[in-house]
């Protein structure tokens, strides 16, 4: 008899076994945390939400075939142009549980070989 899954839990693969369709580029590790601003004040979750309206870093996960740009490779960090994400499906392979979002190459702005630090509520400098 076959095990039913629940359509609440994370789908189950390896890594290897998954690959983007064309071009596309897989992220995850985007963060919609809670943060705390330098003057100490909690704002929380802003994911649909007006406060929420920023690029964003992940982590590349897996990048497509027909991707022809060398610096986009898997472990790379990018931010990525606000909303230029689609929404997370959740997934369990090998390394544990995950978020993965489909990104455009076109909406990258920057790229880091380090996770970043979200700045966006840094003290200005007077």
């Amino acid at each position: 008899m076959e095990e039913m899954k629940l359509a609440f839990e994370p789908h189950k693969f390896t890594k290897d076994k998954f690959t983007p369709i064309g071009a596309h580029i897989i992220v995850c590790d985007m963060s919609f945390d809670a943060r705390i601003t330098n003057s100490g004040i909690l704002l929380l979750n802003d994911d649909m939400k007006s406060a929420g309206i920023r690029p964003r870093w992940a982590k590349i996960y897996k990048v497509g075939s027909e991707n022809k740009d060398p610096d986009i490779v898997e472990g790379k960090w990018v931010c990525i142009s606000h909303g230029r994400w689609t929404r997370g499906i959740d997934v369990e392979d090998e390394t544990g549980k995950k978020t993965l979002r489909r990104v455009d190459p076109n909406d990258i702005l920057m790229m880091s070989d380090e996770q970043v630090d979200d700045l966006t509520m840094s003290e200005m400098v007077y």
